[in-house]
Order: C-alpha cells, then structure tokens, then sequence
C-alpha cells in the first residue's frame, strides 16, 4: 500500500532544493516515503481538505519505490536514521553554544554619519 497521503499522520515538507520528505510523524511507515505498512493500526483518515481543491502547488509524484526487498529497505532506512540520531545531538550542542556567545561589538555609524 502506498504512503496514505490523507491520513492526519502523514506529513510532507519540500526544501529549496525541490528535494520533497514524506513521513509518517508517528514513525509507523518503516519503508517511508514508498508505502505504509498494511493495515497500520493508527491509520486516520485528515478532515480537515476534505472537499479542497489542490492547485499546482501539490508535491511532485514520488519516484518509484526501489528494487530492494522489504526486509532490506527498512533495515536500510533504520540505519539512516540511526546516522542522523546519532549526529544531532553534536550538531544542536554547537548550535546552542554558538547563540549563546555574545555579539561581537562592532562600532556602527549611525544613518546620518555615513558617506
């Protein structure tokens, strides 16, 4: 079964790249973004576009699902996921101590002291 993309569970996000993630927010879909797993148990469906019309700004159509066998996609994609999880939290650390320091004090002109 393919990603259900109208359920409240599935969100999507498209980057400046063009580049387009689809997920599942509970983390249910193993082989995310191709399909969620049958009969997924917290399947609901969103009410909130029933009845909209989507204009050009809908997600491009996803390309095809690899040729990897189930059992093999989803270990790949748990390692994956295991990477960036073990990144984030070196990334947030520097991030947080880069806002913390001070601004450096730079001398300004103001408006009517500049030419």
């Amino acid at each position: 079964m393919p990603m259900r993309e109208e359920c409240k569970h599935f969100q999507s996000r498209t980057y400046d790249s063009g580049e387009v993630a689809r997920f599942c927010i509970l983390d249910l879909a193993p082989e995310a973004p191709w399909k969620c797993p049958d009969g997924c148990p917290s399947y609901v469906p969103r009410l909130a576009d029933v009845g909209w019309n989507h204009g050009s700004l809908v997600d491009p159509a996803l390309e095809p699902m690899p040729d990897v066998p189930g059992d093999e996609a989803a270990a790949l994609l748990d390692q994956a996921e295991n990477i960036v999880n073990s990144v984030a939290p070196e990334l947030l650390a520097e991030a947080r101590e880069r806002d913390a320091q001070p601004p450096r004090a730079t001398k300004r002109k103001r408006w009517w002291q500049r030419g």
